[in-house]
């Protein structure tokens, strides 16, 4: 069945050894699915997939994704498509590619939420301590992200 005439596809790939032994070793357990009819590009749909499992920790850092053309196969779409997402991914940090040995989900978007969490916690300090009430300070935060 080709790509296009598919309204739904969807990849899982099981673990090469238990992640509790070797987080290296992991590959991605968790569902990847491309919805052919949505305006989102595939590569955008893989892509933020995949950022989105990244952050919610259901996969963790050191975790191997799948290769490019392996991920491609599974999902029946271009490896240029995959490349692409996992070029995006990258370049975001949130990835690193190891030559020949793949691409692991990379400890910098640890890092990053981290640094963020941290500034979330000094500005709710600051806020309070300016008798700012939540919803303004929520106001204000919306208004700086735009």
């Amino acid at each position: 069945m080709s790509y296009m005439s598919t309204t739904r596809r969807s990849a899982e790939a099981t673990p090469a050894k238990p992640c509790v032994t070797d987080p290296g070793a992991c590959t991605v357990v968790a569902v990847i699915s491309i919805d052919a009819d949505s305006p989102v590009p595939p590569f955008e749909q893989v892509r933020t997939t995949l950022a989105q499992q990244m952050a919610d920790r259901t996969l963790p850092v050191g975790t191997r994704l799948p290769t490019v053309r392996a991920l491609a196969a599974e999902l029946g779409i271009a490896v240029n498509t995959v490349a692409r997402a996992y070029r995006e991914l990258e370049a975001a940090g949130l990835v690193e590619t190891r030559g020949r040995a793949g691409t692991f989900v990379s400890a910098a978007g640890d890092q990053r939420l981290s640094l963020a969490q941290g500034a979330a916690a000094a500005y709710a300090d600051t806020v309070r301590a300016l008798g700012i009430g939540r919803a303004e300070a929520l106001e204000i935060v919306s208004a700086a992200l735009r």
